[in-house]
């Protein structure tokens, strides 16, 4: 099968820093680059085959010129590519906002919902995220605050440290803080309701659109779930944590020290994301990777091997 390198979409959202292009070599012309989507098949913004016969093809093309079994037989149950993968460099606060889950989603926007999960890349000294809320409160409450602009006295702010994971179940009220980089991993869907916005305008000086009565209807007014922890499992080569497992993703921190054999098998491709570290991908295609390069790895590819001194998110699709 194959081994690819991908090419990302990039995002110049307001609150968007610089790390992305200085510290990561993205390449993209941006004054800020918010994200950059290293894993999609999204419309708004698809991943790009970067090398070989197939450069050029968007993700969801070369899928559509290989066929689904390239993705495995654990993405059947999917009408669509299930994930999305990005880098966000927060160089200012990010909105406070909720995503729906699928029902309502697929019923409001004709897209899916999102579940995600976040790994702390690196972050500032002090840095903070808001996640859930410091205690269960009721809707009127909810819609008070919001109203009289009082809906940060019941956050729950978080202090961040590299290497943190925040397991985002939808229907979590969140935000990512200032100062903070993170490797995203969430399901196929663009759908992100606003609360507060801390009175910020646009790129056209207006005011950015909040969406407070859909995220009345769909946020859980409660401390969030935390995802259990896991333990870190050693390998000839290699150290593996899970770092979040749910029916779209299961995610996995990879630290490697030399040479790491993985499987891609015929029930799920694999994604490498190379957090840090350079070396190459083998596994009938060799490909060379550097910092912030996406490796897309088919199902039924069988046994590949990293080489290198790296740190990567590793992400299938399980059961």
């Amino acid at each position: 099968m194959a081994v690819i390198k991908l090419e990302p979409a990039f995002k110049d959202y307001i609150w968007g820093g610089t790390r992305l292009r200085d510290d990561f070599g993205k390449r993209c012309d941006f004054d800020k680059v918010a994200e950059s989507w290293e894993l999609s098949c999204h419309k708004d913004g698809p991943s790009v085959v970067a090398e070989g016969k197939d450069k050029g093809l968007t993700l969801q093309q070369y899928i559509d010129k290989y066929g689904k079994e390239v993705l495995g037989t654990n993405c059947g149950r999917f009408e669509s590519f299930p994930i999305l993968i990005k880098l966000i460099d927060a160089k200012d606060n990010l909105s406070v906002q909720v995503h729906p889950n699928n029902e309502y989603a697929l019923r409001v926007e004709g897209e899916y919902g999102k579940t995600e999960m976040w790994y702390v890349v690196d972050c500032d000294e002090g840095a903070e995220l808001l996640y859930g809320f410091k205690k269960e409160i009721s809707k009127d409450e909810f819609a008070r605050r919001i109203a009289d602009n009082t809906l940060l006295e019941v956050t729950n702010s978080v202090p961040v440290h590299k290497g943190d994971v925040f397991f985002i179940e939808a229907g979590t009220l969140h935000a990512i803080g200032k100062g903070i980089l993170i490797a995203e991993i969430q399901q196929n869907s663009n759908t992100t309701y606003r609360i507060y916005d801390y009175g910020r305008v646009g790129k056209d000086g207006k005011p950015r659109e909040l969406h407070v009565e859909k995220a009345k209807d769909v946020t859980r007014l409660a401390p969030a779930k935390k995802y259990p922890e896991t333990p870190v499992e050693k390998h000839e080569g290699y150290t593996s944590k899970l770092m979040a497992e749910c029916e779209y993703f299961s995610t996995y921190i990879l630290d490697i020290d030399g040479k790491a054999e993985l499987e891609a098998g015929g029930d799920s491709f694999n994604n490498l994301l190379f957090l840090e570290g350079e070396g190459t991908v083998s596994g009938g295609d060799c490909v060379e990777f550097k910092k912030g390069d996406s490796i897309f790895i088919t199902a039924g590819t069988g046994k590949y091997t990293v080489n290198g001194k790296c740190k990567a998110v590793l992400t299938k699709i399980g059961k």
